[in-house]
């Protein structure tokens, strides 16, 4: 298998602890903190799209063909990473708050939303840093 390139997806973390850190540095009513707010929320969904992907491939050894990993849903992807041993059941188990986070907020962009997102964010970030651990490794 050819190694996976995770030069964006690496890039993708740092811009979100970044914009973590300096959201953490603003008081909550102002421009600044809405600033950051809207790009941590948005670095979460690129992180959460791209792991699914990344590690789709990573799966593709461990099926009889291609078409069987193309056709797993997001959270079977998880699902079966730990059922092989890529990640752990407790981390495929976060990964799916994340993508139900996601899904249940899809169309509500207000404040709850982002204060829910941005309450998960502290183990985003570690579990994100863990799975590309796990891409670099492949």
């Amino acid at each position: 298998m050819s190694s996976l390139n995770t030069d964006y997806f690496v890039r993708c973390i740092a811009t979100l602890n970044r914009a973590f850190d300096g959201l953490n540095q603003q008081p909550q009513d102002s421009d600044m903190y809405d600033i950051y707010r809207a790009a941590c929320i948005k670095e979460f969904e690129i992180i959460l799209e791209q792991t699914g992907k990344l590690l789709k491939k990573c799966l593709k050894p461990y099926f009889a063909s291609n078409k069987q990993v193309d056709q797993l849903l997001f959270k079977d992807i998880f699902r079966q990473a730990a059922k092989h041993g890529l990640i752990s059941l407790d981390e495929a188990e976060r990964w799916l708050v994340y993508r139900d986070n996601r899904n249940d907020t899809a169309h509500d962009y207000g404040e709850g939303f982002a204060n829910e997102t941005l309450r998960l964010l502290p183990q985003f970030i570690q579990d994100a840093r863990r799975i590309s651990e796990v891409f670099r490794q492949q």
